[in-house]
């Protein structure tokens, strides 16, 4: 009886140990990135550094995309800040997905640039990868823009 009962003190306790602190939410809460991103006029540097162009693309051959989804996401902040969300296929699981936003121009149109990259001498399974990304845009003075997704009018919007 004794050591049943022992047995049964040291799984309770070692269950015990398992089962998360509720009190401690700070150690649980995920962390994000500061949420400020720098003014439009600078937006490349917004672009995850994972989808930057990068100056060993040089070396790479550049391949289009197939996207199956482009959508602006605006988030609740002061000020406004928005989201690029793309979905769809790379040509291969070879290819490195590339997103260039470039700065508005005069008259408030935001070209994105979405390509991707790969070694010319890799040997690659031909199946389509597919992707999924956020690309925070940043914010934007006042006005009324419009975005464009490798040439094709994505969205309308109010900054």
């Amino acid at each position: 009886m004794k050591k049943t009962a022992l047995v049964l003190f040291i799984l309770a306790h070692a269950l015990t140990a398992c089962v998360r602190n509720t009190d401690d939410v700070s150690s649980s809460a995920p962390s994000y990135p500061n949420a400020s991103y720098p003014n439009a006029s600078y937006p490349n540097d917004v672009v995850q550094a994972d989808y930057a162009p990068k100056p060993s693309d040089a070396s790479l051959t550049r391949s289009e995309v197939f996207p199956e989804s482009k959508e602006l996401l605006s988030l609740e902040s002061f000020p406004l800040q928005f989201v690029l969300h793309l979905a769809g296929g790379l040509p291969t699981p070879c290819h490195q997905l590339r997103v260039m936003v470039n700065a508005p121009d005069a008259e408030n149109k935001i070209f994105v640039d979405v390509y991707s990259v790969s070694s010319p001498d890799e040997i690659c399974t031909q199946v389509i990868a597919p992707f999924d990304v956020n690309i925070p845009l940043g914010s934007f003075p006042t006005g009324r823009y419009s975005l464009w997704v490798n040439g094709e009018m994505v969205a309308e919007f109010q900054s």
